[in-house]
């Protein structure tokens, strides 16, 4: 019940547009009884006025089935309008809403998840809890305001009448879900479970096709893929016979209360007391009564796997973060130095240290490499001066301020990161370059792209700026999109720089391309570059060795290049 009662605090901005999509539906509900109640009525009292010979007026009960037929098909098209668009909106703001929380626990928090698992919760778990609006509470409202509007209406004609139709609904409105509940709720349980792992399945089997094929796994991992799809289409075909059960126990009841009616108000038409039309009457309104309820098993058969993916997502929104924001404002640096005094950081449930005792001095407008192996402590280190975890001791100061006083998003305006792993979005070039500078002017993009040399390239494009990079970039080649990223970094201007070996993997002569667009990135700036080669260091002030998080060798590129592998590790760091 805490899980409904969440979720509905983040429906509570748009609960006019809910409430107006309920009254909607509850009109086109009431506007379906009468046009069912009044026509059974209409048509058995000009029988009984035909065979008497009698007079009657039609006109009044002709006017009021015309009205109800167009108040139905207005109030259904209102329906689907309204509450489609209360949906939409509710989605919306859901996917804000977990990004909100997603984006403080990048990348630390996250690492613990698999991206098809982040990418199943923020895509199908969020479409999943439009359920919770459109097929419970838009029901379960409308059945109950509905069942009070009918029986009402009963109670003027018998009460006895009144109270059978109430415990029939009673039964196909409360026990039936309930019951359906009880029945659906393991199902949809697994059933978002077994979606979630086939997605991560799919990502993964995609993400690593080449690693499944060169390892011979890939018939397995598409065996695992079927075992999951096999699972999941049983856990629905049970869902599906589930339903079947839940729905003919309401026309059970329907019908149950059908009879009941007539074995009641037969004895009040013989008595005088009821007019054979609206006996007619009285046995569609109760049919038709049921329409209230109809959805109701379906809904609540349906809430387990809803309330399954609503659990999902309060598990990342209530992760705690790795970095905690300070309380007070960020300082504002008047200079851009580095210093870095004995720091050290161990990974969660790693017993070797990423760094230890690492201590580096950049004055502003410095330049300083750091080369290394992979798991040396060079990322690490990145990861820190980001903010993206908290170092175990040491300290970190920008401008003579500790790391640890400037909010996340305020420090990363003063750095920026180049890494070889660049990301461009699914969108024209243009916007790819202003993610970094949203207000940028199409002459400043043009200058940042002709630094990075990457200008002349997309001017001879058809669509020139304008062209679609694609899904990850795949329509650029990998220099091509680096030397977007670094255009990029330009048009944020950050005065440190933090490059991610940016040139690996890439031919000889993309790789002078792009050194030497970096070169004029690194203008005036304190930059930071880790790298696995210790050549082509000369643009640097100052050259670190890094092995398993300690630093072997100091010293300026033309020391470190002249020594062995053999002085390196018996340096000192």
């Amino acid at each position: 019940m805490k899980d409904i009662i969440r979720l509905l605090r983040l429906f509570k901005p748009y609960r006019h547009w809910m409430l107006l999509g309920a009254l909607a539906a509850l009109v086109t509900l009431i506007a379906n009884v009468v046009l069912l109640a009044v026509s059974g009525w209409f048509i058995t009292a000009m029988a009984v006025a035909g065979s008497a010979g009698v007079a009657m007026n039609y006109f009044t009960p002709a006017a009021l089935i015309r009205g109800g037929s167009i108040l139905r098909t207005v109030g259904r098209y209102a329906e689907r309008l309204i509450t489609h668009e209360a949906t939409l909106r509710l989605l919306a703001q859901l996917r804000v809403w977990f990004y909100s929380h997603l984006e403080p626990l990048a990348p630390a928090v996250l690492q613990r998840y698999h991206s098809g698992d982040l990418q199943s919760r923020i895509r199908a778990d969020v479409d999943a809890l439009d359920t919770l609006y459109v097929r419970v509470l838009v029901p379960v409202l409308v059945a109950t305001l509905g069942a009070c509007l009918l029986l009402g209406f009963l109670l003027l004609y018998d009460w006895r009448i009144a109270v059978v139709s109430l415990g029939f609904l009673l039964l196909a409105g409360v026990a039936v879900p309930l019951w359906s509940r009880a029945l659906g709720q393991a199902p949809g349980e697994r059933i978002a479970r077994t979606e979630a792992e086939l997605r991560t399945a799919c990502v993964d089997g995609l993400q690593g096709l080449a690693e499944l094929q060169v390892y011979g796994a890939a018939a397995a991992q598409a065996r695992h893929i079927d075992a999951l799809s096999r699972t999941l289409a049983t856990e629905q075909v049970r869902l599906a016979g589930y339903s079947g059960i839940n729905q003919g126990a309401v026309g059970l009841c329907a019908n149950l209360s059908l009879w009941t009616l007539l074995w009641l108000a037969i004895p009040l038409v013989a008595d005088g007391r009821l007019a054979p039309p609206q006996l007619a009457m009285l046995a569609l309104f109760t049919l038709a009564s049921f329409e209230a309820v109809a959805p109701l098993p379906l809904a609540f058969q349906q809430l387990g796997r809803t309330l399954a993916a609503a659990r999902r997502l309060f598990a990342i929104v209530d992760a705690r973060p790795a970095v905690e924001e300070p309380a007070g404002p960020s300082p504002r640096p008047d200079r851009f130095d580095l210093h870095i005094a004995d720091l050290g950081f161990s990974y969660p449930g790693v017993a070797t240290p990423a760094l230890d005792g690492l201590s580096l001095d950049v004055p502003q407008g410095g330049r300083v490499a750091i080369v290394g192996a992979s798991g040396s402590g060079k990322t690490t280190l990145f990861n820190l001066l980001l903010r993206f975890w908290t170092p175990d001791r040491g300290t970190i100061r920008l401008g003579g301020h500790d790391l640890a006083q400037y909010r996340g998003d305020d420090l990363r305006r003063y750095v920026t990161l180049v890494s070889q792993h660049t990301h461009l979005f699914d969108l024209s070039i243009r916007d790819n370059l202003l993610i970094a500078a949203p207000d940028a002017s199409p002459a400043r993009l043009e200058q940042a792209c002709r630094v990075a040399q990457i200008h002349d390239f997309i001017a001879g494009l058809p669509e020139g700026y304008d062209t679609w990079a694609g899904e990850t970039g795949v329509r650029l080649s990998g220099g091509q999109a680096r030397r977007i990223a670094i255009a990029r970094a330009l048009l944020r201007d950050a005065p440190v720089l933090l490059l991610d070996e940016p040139t690996e993997g890439l031919d000889g002569e993309t790789e002078q391309a792009l050194m030497e667009s970096l070169g004029r990135l690194m203008a005036g700036r304190t930059v930071i570059l880790i790298t696995h080669r210790p050549v082509g260091l000369d643009w640097a002030d100052q050259v670190l060795v890094m092995d398993q998080g300690r630093v072997l060798a100091r010293g300026d590129a033309s020391v470190i290049a002249g020594a062995t592998g053999a002085e390196l590790l018996g340096g000192t760091g």
